[in-house]
């Protein structure tokens, strides 16, 4: 299910149906306002910033620039929207692996 169409069928759910579409969502590191890209690595354009304290789903998660962070290095981005990407290095998922489905 692509990112549009989750949030189509959070829309018009039923509350039994939003917790079949709903996701998990995952905390920034502490103190970090972390840079949201439009794709998978840094030389993509920054398309806003997020505050600290903020948690972010994780929708799928895609191999990018490696970024060194508060949790370790990291080749692995996390698409947190529609076109929106954030280095897992910066979210605390408690694995230093793949916690989703991969993008694609």
């Amino acid at each position: 299910m692509s990112v549009d169409r989750a949030d189509e069928a959070t829309a018009d759910a039923q509350p039994e149906a939003l917790a079949a579409t709903s996701y998990r969502t995952y905390a920034v590191a502490p103190g970090v306002r972390l840079n949201v890209r439009s794709g998978p690595g840094t030389g993509y354009d920054i398309v806003r910033v997020l505050p600290e304290g903020t948690r972010v789903p994780i929708y799928c998660q895609t191999p990018g620039t490696t970024v060194t962070g508060p949790y370790g290095t990291s080749k692995i981005w996390d698409n947190i929207s529609n076109g929106e990407f954030v280095s897992d290095a910066y979210v605390q998922t408690g694995s230093d692996g793949y916690v989703a489905s991969r993008c694609g």
